[in-house]
């Protein structure tokens, strides 16, 4: 069976919505979602969204009770199925609830709670024991990029990340690229800066677990996509979705990023 193709990988496009909206606001936001995003819409590309914990199980009963085609994510989990471990979600909650898609490693995890190389790479091995799909992410501050480190940092994650997950496994997860300067900032890679790490990206898959595997992974962008950068960012070659933070929360913006090729 060949390759796939860059037009064969369907493009996923998450909503990360960090912690904004509670259950009410996140029943209220689905709700005008379903609307603007129609199945015609949903036909050749693939949407999550990562509410917070708490707004998980009312996003569950909204889009499986409407039939809305759009997949249930979490923001995190825990590495340990369960045990004492205050304040901390398992894999297997989540699971339990119909979530398709876990994003570990976000930056705000790694910067802001110390979260390791090590600790995402149980965390992806986690989140598939449980037969959800891991987004990991990668990416670097500005003073590495400044200094000419980005693809040093960024496929060292890449490599630690994915250490001793099978080939098969990494062909079917997704890798989110998120240079940390341009989360929240309104500043956005160029299209063929992102296109570049995405293209090293997947070069290191390629190196680690072949090429059939760096040819079916999907890698995101993520940092300011906003609905008028979106379109070029998608046209890249290595770039098969986005990772989408505060846009994600205007059901209006959110909606034009999934329609990207209009």
């Amino acid at each position: 069976m060949p390759d796939p193709s860059p037009g064969e990988r369907r493009p996923l496009i998450s909503g990360n919505w960090k912690m904004n909206l509670n259950h009410w606001e996140t029943v209220a936001t689905l709700d005008k979602l379903r609307y603007l995003v129609t199945d015609a819409d949903l036909a050749d590309v693939d949407v999550s969204v990562h509410p917070p914990f708490t707004d998980i199980r009312s996003a569950q009963t909204l889009l499986e009770s409407e039939k809305v085609d759009i997949a249930l994510g979490a923001q995190n989990c825990y590495w340990e199925e369960k045990g004492a471990f205050t304040g901390e979600v398992s894999p297997a909650f989540l699971a339990k609830l119909n979530v398709t898609y876990v994003i570990v490693g976000h930056s705000e995890r790694r910067e802001l709670f110390g979260e390791s190389d090590d600790d995402v790479n149980r965390k992806v091995k986690a989140v598939l024991k449980f037969a959800m799909t891991p987004i990991m992410c990668v990416g670097e501050t500005l003073d590495e990029r400044e200094a000419g480190t980005t693809d040093v940092k960024v496929t060292g994650q890449v490599r630690a990340g994915l250490a001793g997950v099978s080939r098969e496994q990494v062909a079917g997860l997704v890798i989110a690229y998120e240079p940390i300067w341009a989360i929240g900032t309104g500043r956005t890679a160029t299209s063929g800066d992102a296109q570049a790490v995405c293209a090293s990206i997947r070069a290191t898959v390629a190196e680690m677990s072949g090429a059939a595997a760096a040819a079916s992974v999907r890698i995101q962008y993520g940092g300011s996509v906003k609905p008028d950068n979106a379109t070029e960012l998608m046209a890249q070659p290595d770039i098969d979705g986005a990772l989408v933070g505060g846009a994600s929360l205007d059901p209006d913006d959110f909606a034009k990023i999934v329609k990207f090729r209009e």
